[in-house]
């Protein structure tokens, strides 16, 4: 390995005009140290640079999965937009790999992780609700949890994640399912300012009226074009909801699956909402049951199938949406390694459902003995009509004419000796739910896009954006001629 000073005299013998070249191209690779204090130097007291052996660098770049975090040289914990910018001006002069991580929640391994440099956007944690507008802006650290108990006192909220733990900004530019998503579209549809610090470093805040091209790109796109530090999103009043978890083991899945098909076909209210999740745990299947209204009490039939069916536990009740939103058991397995896979399908017919349970025990039962210790699949039923809340084209979905649903594949396991093998499993698990969807009659899910907030680290952009590719790739040339952006996980046009 070549010493720091040996390096240095080799610099030394460059001629000039070679010397910023060489600099760039190698100097934030091979000493990323020296780029962590070059940051230290340069950005504001509301900014902070934290290495390794400090317990805030730990926090930095820790993530929900185990699989996803990594060793980084230090953490750069920034305060404003404009050390954001000088952050990224200097990332791309010296070409260093790094990484953003908002609340940490990516499964994908590298996405928001790298051994170069951690940003953590834990600072942009504000909540500012303007009555007039009818409006908040949301920071980019936060977690939903901590949204939606900002705006209670307001009696209002916003189209955000439907688990505890989940952060607000990889979410909403992937795109954003929600318990609100029947009635208000995606997150992304509710969307009408993003404060963005593009490549350059510069700080605009981007709107439909300001630049619609951008304004589209960001709204699905993910970290293609630049570092998003607030969010604008509409509000809508919001009260008391009902709803929670209940959980029923092996013998009562039928019934269970019976209802989630009945609720799929029949049920119109749009403030109802389920989330069916199979599990696999301690060698068996079994059911965590989500259900939600949008209201203190659910009209009579909508959920009846489910509360006539014996549970093992239960926690329903009539309570704040921040109440409901924490009695999911998202981070019961939290600190494991994890993956997330996906397929999108039109409908949870009984058949389809019955591929699903067959899943869940044919790849519970396999990688229980390769230290899986919990295998599920959630099933996400919404109304056909969730694509059309919003008449501007956004980067997902590329088409709007025909709803998806989507379909949750999530594996943790404990030993990284047998990552392929859970990856493999999740691509091989999706394919089957798809081609089971295709052969009992879904045929228009034939190039249908899936969700890039669910999708495994190697789907082509293609699967994900369809004929939006050509253009989102074209605004990434333009905002991030540089490709700095490139120097971070993520997909990448």
């Amino acid at each position: 390995m070549v010493s720091r000073a040996g390096y240095f005299a080799f610099l030394a013998s460059i001629p000039a005009l070679a010397f910023g070249s060489i600099i760039s191209d190698v100097t934030g690779v091979l000493f990323p140290n020296a780029v962590c204090a070059q940051i230290a130097g340069a950005i504001s007291g509301a900014s902070d640079v934290y290495y390794p052996g400090d317990p805030e660098y730990v926090k930095a770049v820790s993530h929900w999965a185990s699989s996803s975090s990594q060793l980084s040289a230090c953490a750069v914990v920034p305060g404003t937009a404009v050390d954001v910018g000088i952050t990224l001006q200097i990332l791309g002069s010296t070409n260093t790999p790094f990484a953003v991580k908002g609340g940490g929640h990516a499964s994908n391994p590298g996405f928001s992780s790298t051994p170069g440099i951690h940003i953590w956007m834990i600072r942009f944690a504000e909540v500012t609700y303007n009555q007039a507008s009818q409006t908040a802006v949301i920071g980019a650290g936060l977690i939903w949890d901590d949204v939606y108990a900002a705006l209670e006192p307001y009696n209002v909220n916003v189209v955000g994640g439907r688990v505890t733990g989940v952060g607000v900004g990889g979410f909403t530019l992937g795109g954003g399912y929600s318990w609100l998503t029947n009635q208000y579209g995606l997150t992304i549809d509710t969307v009408t300012a993003f404060e963005l610090v593009r490549p350059n470093g510069q700080v605009v805040t981007v709107t439909e009226a300001s630049d619609p091209t951008l304004f589209f790109g960001l709204k699905g796109g993910g970290n293609n074009f630049g570092i998003v530090t607030r969010f604008t999103l509409r509000t809508f009043p919001q009260g008391q909801v009902w709803g929670g978890l209940i959980t029923f083991v092996a013998p009562f899945i039928p019934d269970v699956a019976k209802a989630t098909a009945n609720f799929g076909a029949n049920v119109v209210d749009p403030k109802a909402s389920i989330i069916t999740t199979y599990n696999f745990l301690l060698g068996e299947p079994g059911i965590s049951q989500l259900l939600f209204y949008d209201g203190p009490t659910p009209p009579d039939g909508i959920f009846d199938e489910f509360l006539a069916i014996p549970y093992f536990t239960k926690d329903v009740s009539t309570r704040s949406f921040s109440s409901l939103v924490q009695s999911s058991p998202a981070n019961a397995t939290a600190n494991n390694r994890a993956i997330f896979n996906t397929a999108s399908v039109l409908s949870y017919t009984p058949e389809l459902l019955d591929v699903v349970l067959n899943e869940t025990i044919f790849w519970g039962t396999r990688l229980s003995l390769a230290s899986g210790v919990f295998i599920s699949y959630d099933v996400e039923p919404f109304l056909a009509n969730i694509y059309t809340h919003n008449a501007q084209t956004t980067a997902f979905p590329p088409v709007r004419s025909q709803g998806l649903l989507p379909f949750n594949i999530y594996y943790a396991w404990t030993l990284d000796v047998f990552d392929d093998d859970f990856h493999q499993a999740a691509k091989a698990s999706a394919a089957q739910v798809l081609n089971a969807a295709l052969s009992l009659g879904q045929t228009s899910l034939v190039g249908a896009p899936i969700y890039p907030n669910y999708a495994i680290f190697d789907t082509p952009l293609e699967d994900m954006y369809g004929s939006n590719l050509p253009a989102l790739r074209n605004l990434k040339a333009a905002v991030d001629p540089q490709n700095v952006m490139g120097l971070a996980g993520g997909f990448k046009f």
